[in-house]
């Protein structure tokens, strides 16, 4: 027996050990009376936002920018390739060409690299090019009649079930590979499409010999050897779509051609947002994961901005944002190409400033309340038009501004009821301007490349392009019912019951390859009871920070209660916010309490312990190839975990 394969259960149980002995010791802080844990120049305040905002000092710029620049290193590194073919020869409209080698070569396998349209390849070689060999699939597995069982070269008798150069929605903007049951001699080399619709784009074709060794075809001339030196050498996520990238990444470079979109199951701000990187990058890997990438470092400092105006110690804000910054699913997602991240930022951005609107002194004036109120609306209108769980956040912010327009309201001085009067219409006018009608407009114009590409931009044709698609996902999202391997419940996000594995690749024995979407189980388990913990004191305390936390938490938690269709642990990602907030908040409490208590001690240790497991975790979060025994008595916490 490998008494070494028990030691993957250590990790898990000092995790919980220790997040139990914080948690325990916290609530053992909290059982003395509140006015003996305030500390006398703290005494009880009322339950408002007013008068709760700190700005930022000279000292914050350092913790602040290291933390930034560390996670951005450790977040582009090996992002992805900023090479791939980019000059596609299109067989849409049953095109041919014939191709004649350098000289004749016995071919065992070929890779392709597809780019725009669906459809398929008839292949056919000859060495004289009078009589032609047609490449084939052939799906003769009587348990599954659509498995594909080989590839043959062949005049079609006995082996034509269906061209075996196939170009589906999931094998665009990456390598595929073809390896042959019949090698053969290919002189003359014929290439007709047959295309779903009317493009049919491939990018670059490679082939090989009886060896497996790449046979060197560079032809300027020709679109699909004139990139010879951008093939890899060996087909990985590095140089190719994973995931749902076969379908983000490809909607934003067909609004980036003009084209109409295939994948349109989103609102199309997001894309657009993506396409910016393939602008500026090319349609590469790294070029279609950079915006996400990089917005994923945006929300470091922003989100340290935020814990400072909340709780207003550099201490707190620090190890909050080193919280996010380790969190596992932050990474993962953000390096993937999809628009998670992007309703993310906006959900964080729009309580942000909904936070700055409510920490307004009473008193303030509709100027001082209009700015913030306007970002939050804009943000809100930006996350919405990007996806649509940015919406469900839009339930926590309603919430939260009549709480806080009551609160505002009943402070208001007795001696000025009629510029109280004033001031609440004006804000309520205000506020159906940048909730409503601004963010209403945004999502009408974020629809423009799809009129664009119908060739009929017109105010009319907008609004009908943008209504036909809201019908449109409302049926796609209901009838997404299909079973994955991967899908999980929201019961099993709050602990990390089911993560999604996003990439594996098991080629070479004894080493793999694979990363996946799950949270830090420090910021998972021990946000979980945080946001319990911060729920009771709401009450306890008459906490209207507690409120906002807990609000945020529920908004974008619950409305996955009602959802019946297929559901993954990244839809949990908006909720990794509120779950560092409530951390902090409990951390915040406990600093109330100095110096009767020593309280950063704590804090630092839970902060240090997600780091820990953020290095312990790191290759399955990028992609690092590890050797198995590593996953097996390191990572493989659970029977679930795909490691």
């Amino acid at each position: 027996m490998n008494v070494f394969r028990y030691t993957v259960y250590l990790f898990p149980l000092l995790t919980i050990a220790a997040l139990v002995w914080f948690f325990l010791w916290y609530w053992r802080t909290q059982r003395a009376p509140l006015a003996r844990q305030l500390s006398p120049e703290q005494p009880r305040p009322p339950f408002t936002f007013a008068g709760h905002r700190h700005p930022l000092v000279k000292k914050d710029a350092i913790p602040m920018v290291l933390i930034t620049l560390a996670y951005a290193v450790t977040a582009f590194f090996q992002l992805g390739d900023t090479t791939a073919p980019q000059s596609p020869r299109d067989f849409g409209g049953e095109q041919a060409e014939t191709f004649v080698l350098p000289e004749q070569v016995l071919v065992s396998k070929v890779w392709y690299f597809c780019g725009l349209g669906t459809g398929k390849y008839q292949v056919e070689i000859s060495t004289d090019g009078v009589t032609w060999l047609s490449l084939w699939q052939r799906k003769d597995d009587a348990e599954d009649p659509d498995k594909v069982t080989g590839y043959y070269w062949a005049d079609g008798t006995g082996y034509a079930d269906s061209y075996a150069m196939t170009q589906n929605y999931n094998q665009l903007f990456k390598w595929n590979e073809l390896v042959f049951d019949n090698p053969q001699y290919v002189y003359y080399l014929r290439i007709t499409g047959q295309a779903n619709k009317s493009l049919l784009e491939l990018n670059e074709l490679v082939l090989f010999d009886e060896n497996g060794e790449r046979i060197w075809i560079d032809d300027a001339t020709n679109p699909l050897f004139d990139e010879a030196e951008l093939v890899p050498d060996t087909i990985t996520f590095m140089n190719s779509a994973y995931f749902d990238e076969i379908y983000h990444p490809r909607t934003a470079y067909e609004h980036l051609r003009n084209i109409e979109p295939y994948e349109i199951s989103h609102p199309p701000l997001g894309k657009l947002i993506m396409s910016i990187g393939i602008a500026l990058f090319g349609m590469t890997p790294f070029g279609w994961r950079f915006m996400g990438t990089l917005l994923g470092v945006v929300m470091v400092p922003l989100l340290y901005l935020f814990l400072k105006n909340l709780f207003g110690r550099t201490s707190i804000a620090t190890c909050g944002t080193i919280l996010l910054a380790v969190d596992f699913m932050h990474l993962t997602q953000t390096r993937l190409a999809t628009i998670d991240t992007y309703a993310f930022l906006f959900i964080l951005l729009m309580y942000y400033f909904m936070y700055r609107y409510l920490s307004l002194p009473d008193g303030a004036s509709f100027k001082q309340c209009a700015l913030p109120l306007f970002l939050s609306g804009l943000f809100w209108g930006i996350g919405a038009a990007s996806k649509w769980t940015v919406i469900y956040g839009c339930t926590g912010l309603v919430v939260l501004y009549f709480v806080g327009l009551v609160l505002k309201l009943r402070h208001w001085p007795e001696e000025t009821l009629h510029e109280r009067a004033a001031w609440t219409v004006k804000i309520l006018a205000w506020s159906l301007l940048v909730f409503a009608l601004i963010p209403a407009v945004i999502y009408t114009l974020s629809y423009l490349p799809y009129a664009s590409a119908s060739g009929d931009t017109s105010l009319g044709n907008l609004i009908h392009e943008m209504w036909e698609n809201q019908k449109y996902m409302l049926s796609y999202h209901s009838g997404v019912t299909d079973t994955h391997p991967y899908s999980s419940r929201w019961y099993e996000w709050l602990v990390n019951a089911r993560p999604i594995l996003y990439y594996m690749d098991n080629s070479v024995e004894g080493v793999t390859t694979r990363f996946a979407a799950f949270l830090n189980p420090v910021v998972c388990w021990g946000g979980l009871v945080a946001i319990l913990s911060t729920a009771v004191q709401i009450v306890r305390r008459r906490s209207a920070a507690a409120l906002f936390i807990v609000v945020g938490y529920l908004a974008q938690l619950v409305p996955w209660f009602f959802i019946g269709r297929i559901t993954f642990a990244y839809h949990y990602f908006p909720s990794v916010l509120f779950l560092i907030l409530a951390l902090c908040y409990l951390f915040h409490t406990l600093a109330e309490q100095e110096p009767m208590l020593r309280w950063k001690g704590a804090m630092y240790a839970v902060t240090g312990g997600a780091a820990a497991l953020y290095a312990l975790f790191y290759p399955v979060l990028v992609g690092i190839t590890y050797p198995s025994w590593y996953g097996s008595y390191i990572l493989k916490w659970f029977p679930a975990w795909p490691f």
